[in-house]
Parts: C-alpha cells; structure tokens; sequence
C-alpha cells in the first residue's frame, strides 16, 4: 500500500460573526480539513455557502475541534456563530 503524504498546508484565522461567513473556499481535491472553535459561542458548519443557526451540518461547541472528511468533500464550508465572540482556527491540507 502506498501512502501520499500533503506536501503544503494552509493555517488561517476566521473571526465569529453573527452572520455567515466562508470558513473554506471551494478546493476540488483536499486532502483535510480541521476547525478548532476558539470561541465561547456554538459555531455552526455548513458545507454550504451559507449557514445558519436551523440549516448546518454540525455544530461545534465552544473549544470543540470538527475534522471535514476531506477526501469526500472539496467544496465551500461556511459557518455562523450564536454570538460572536473569538475566532475559528482553520486547517486545511
């Protein structure tokens, strides 16, 4: 078996908001995702271009860490927080 190891990685910085913002653009192939919460707040993910507190994919408690199964989706991840306050640390590869 024969392992590909990522070569680069991509660390950013989303700060909360109340309304929907793009936590990772459209990539086609991604290898992995992670979010780290740094936040008080609830945030919620939506592998979507828009998310909101009734219409996500997950919710990641405040200091929760959400890993995207990357190899089964490339596309545009947004999220919204319930109170905006802190950052998302992301991680992709």
């Amino acid at each position: 078996m024969t392992t590909i190891s990522p070569q680069t990685a991509s660390v950013t910085s989303v700060a909360s908001s109340a309304t929907s913002v793009q936590l990772f653009a459209a990539a086609g192939t991604v290898r992995g995702r992670t979010i780290f919460n740094e936040s008080t707040a609830v945030l919620y993910v939506a592998f979507a271009a828009t998310a909101s507190t009734s219409a996500y994919t997950v919710q990641v408690a405040a200091g929760g860490y959400y890993e995207l199964p990357g190899s089964i989706y490339g596309g545009v991840v947004s999220g919204i927080w319930a109170s905006a306050n802190g950052n998302a640390r992301l991680t992709s590869w």
